[in-house]
């Protein structure tokens, strides 16, 4: 049986859900599955990439570009972005997007991955004319995955930034922290966290198209039951993001009458997790839930492997392991073949940003961040795009309009969540991934 992954998927406003592929019942497990579950971004990450994963980033960054009307990001932006750059940028007439993520730190390579996604989708927004006669550039704005330096980071972007018109990442490791200066400035910003505490606390200008965490965790559940496991253990690494999976999945399992065999956290920093991979090994558990960035997993699984005697344990993770660079590292660690049998993940797309900015005419965030959800959710009778040309020409058309990114249809609640189902693919031998089937709300919540 080849990998599987689990997507999230946005939901329409109401049922009934259009399920992709086969549901999970009608699936096999091979010996040694390993199953990774829960959303963030591309093949590059939610809790939106996760930290130290490309999870959804391209897509997502793209989808948000779209809606929002913005132009070409430089992926070679930095955090070292000076006053006088921005300055240039704005004599320019340019709109700016910062990409306020960690570029240094355990998990560096969510910022540099946010960036190259900005690059494609507002080189194409730039090639279609831009949004309002202006161009788009990217900022890179270093967070170091800590809230201590993050704040500091924030405050130097809005008195640098006068052009500032979008604010993309902030991951799990900072949003807590960010967020409420970002809304105090009425700045709208897409973040990629999952984290609960934005489940029900309302910021006006906070946007998350990656589901939250404890979702996440429901989701992996939800698949450990369909595929007959019992006996669960967690290996989740010592960073925020990872760590708040771990609460969420501790009460599904419980609730879905499983076993908690094993509970290890693995430090981001070490080399080796010999002593957690032997403890989790001697519980004999049917599967592991896990999350760890950087070559962590890599590393762990391997020797889980190594220790059970060369069989691999199943495993499900989150859509942070949706991405070349885990795909690469874990298949070079327990092999390709075995990799390929044995894995599961989610992921999550949506385009929202620059096409609101044009229905709004404005740039300006406060005016054009009703727009998003309008433009996201669709009003009675609006035309599906599916692109931001599309868009643009049917807005100039004067007709309303609905943007359905590569993630389908969005459906924002109160707190500008984008709910939804997640999608279930898999890796064939080749690293290419291929729809499964789907976990529906409704599962969902009768593990919540």
């Amino acid at each position: 049986m080849a990998a599987r992954r689990l997507s999230r998927r946005p939901v329409a406003e109401s049922p009934p859900y259009s399920l992709v592929g086969r549901t999970l019942a009608q699936l096999e497990p091979a010996e040694g599955t390993i199953t990774l579950t829960t959303w963030r971004t591309s093949g590059a990450e939610r809790h939106g990439l996760r930290p130290g994963q490309a999870r959804h980033a391209v897509a997502l960054c793209a989808a948000v570009l779209a809606t929002a009307g913005l132009a070409a990001c430089s992926s070679s932006s930095s955090s070292s972005t000076s006053a006088a750059a921005a300055a240039s940028a704005g004599s320019q007439g340019s709109v700016v997007v910062a990409d306020l993520a960690p570029f240094s730190g355990p998990d560096a390579a969510l910022g540099p991955t946010y960036l190259v996604s900005c690059d494609g989708t507002t080189a194409a927004i730039n090639n279609a004319g831009g949004v309002l006669g202006h161009k788009f550039t990217c900022k890179g704005v270093d967070t170091r995955g800590d809230p201590a330096d993050a704040v500091p980071a924030t405050t130097q972007m809005f008195a640098t930034t006068p052009n500032l018109g979008l604010v993309i990442g902030c991951t799990s490791d900072e949003a807590a922290s960010v967020v409420p200066i970002i809304n105090g400035h009425k700045m709208v910003a897409f973040c990629m966290t999952g984290q609960s505490e934005f489940d029900s606390v309302h910021f006006p200008y906070f946007y998350r198209l990656v589901p939250p965490d404890l979702e996440e965790s429901y989701a992996m559940v939800a698949i450990a039951q369909q595929l007959g496991y019992h006996k669960i253990a967690l290996a989740f690494g010592n960073d925020i993001g990872s760590q708040t999976f771990i609460q969420p999945a501790v009460s599904a399992i419980s609730k879905a009458g499983m076993t908690l065999a094993a509970n290890e956290t693995l430090d981001l920093n070490a080399s080796s997790f010999r002593t957690e991979a032997d403890k989790i090994v001697t519980a004999h558990p049917d599967v592991i839930f896990t999350e760890a960035l950087g070559p962590t997993d890599a590393t762990f699984l391997s020797e889980v492997k190594q220790l059970n005697g060369g069989k691999m344990i199943p495993v499900i993770g989150t859509s942070a392991d949706i991405s070349p660079d885990w795909y690469k590292s874990v298949a070079a660690a327990v092999g390709a073949s075995t990799l390929a049998t044995s894995f599961h993940a989610d992921n999550l797309v949506t385009d929202l940003a620059a096409l609101a900015m044009v229905e709004a005419k404005s740039t300006e965030p406060s005016v054009y961040a009703p727009y998003i959800e309008k433009i996201g959710d669709g009003t009675p009778g609006a035309v599906v795009v599916y692109s931001f040309a599309q868009g643009l020409a049917a807005l100039k058309a004067g007709k309303a309009i609905r943007y359905e990114g590569p993630g389908g249809p969005t459906s924002f609640d109160s707190f500008h969540d984008s709910t939804g189902i997640f999608q279930i693919d898999a890796y064939n031998t080749t690293g290419a991934v291929q729809v499964t089937g789907n976990i529906t709300a409704t599962q969902l919540r009768a593990l919540s």
